[in-house]
């Protein structure tokens, strides 16, 4: 029986290394995308000595003719694609909406909903043509259920973006047997935080005394990108075979602080 293939963007870190471990663990050939080549190739290497087939893609989430290459690479590579995760995405620039330069609005715009719409435009095409498949968006809690982190507008704007999709989408793709569902993780120990650049943050911050230790279920220390993967394993298995247009929160119960 053939292995199940999966599509994974910002592969080569955080949260989309960690699915891209698990999933190949568990059955799967990938397709791995992500912008820097050479951590994606050391992560492809390292994915086929554990018997996977793995097709590495490096290029923008953003651009059109990245994107094309990626679903070109998986049709010669595979001829089929079952899963897709949606996981790209930048923490970009929080600073006081005035300002906030349109360029660094857009930016983060371009990464996490641009980049997400090309992922889902490109790749539902190979999905329909199975018949099937599951999608999972990577979004956050921040601009779903929090809205604490001062600036970070651009970055909210996209994550409940990212979760008003899912749940537009399940309704148009249910039709096709295509599942899609979006992880809204908390705090994780990721490296997101080099992609952040925060300016004047006493000008936008309203000030709260949080209870003592803010992911109340592991008393205030951040989750680990493999719970935010296992979760992601699940929603793409048949075990969440009648789960979507939902969104699921891993983060040890921080929102409802918040």
């Amino acid at each position: 029986m053939a292995r199940p293939v999966a599509f994974v963007t910002g592969a080569s870190s955080g949260i989309g290394l960690a699915t891209s471990i698990l999933l190949a663990s568990t059955g799967y050939d990938l397709a791995l995308f992500d912008l820097d080549y050479d951590p994606l190739e050391n992560l492809a290497r390292s994915l086929q000595g554990q018997g996977a087939k793995v097709v590495a893609v490096d290029g923008d989430v953003g651009s059109e003719g990245d994107m094309n290459r990626a679903a070109a690479a998986i049709r010669d590579e595979f001829g089929r694609l079952d899963a897709v995760v949606a996981n790209a995405g930048i923490n970009g620039v929080w600073a006081p909406i005035d300002d906030l330069a349109a360029d660094e609005w857009d930016r983060t715009i371009r990464v996490n909903l641009r980049g997400t719409f090309l992922t889902l435009n490109r790749m539902v095409p190979l999905l329909k043509e199975r018949g099937h498949g599951s999608i999972v968006i990577v979004a956050s809690i921040n601009g779903v259920r929090t809205f604490t982190n001062p600036g970070a507008t651009a970055y909210s704007a996209t994550k409940a973006a990212q979760v008003a999709m899912t749940q537009q989408l399940a309704l148009e793709l249910g039709r096709h047997g295509i599942r899609i569902n979006v992880v809204c993780p908390g705090a994780i120990e990721t490296n997101i935080g080099s992609s952040t650049e925060i300016r004047h943050p006493e000008e936008a911050e309203v000030p709260v005394i949080w209870p003592q230790g803010s992911v109340p279920i592991t008393g205030g220390k951040p989750g680990r990108a493999e719970d935010v993967a296992k979760t992601i394993g699940f929603l793409l298995s048949d075990a969440a075979r009648h789960v979507t247009g939902t969104p699921i929160f891993v983060d040890g119960g921080q929102g409802l602080l918040r």
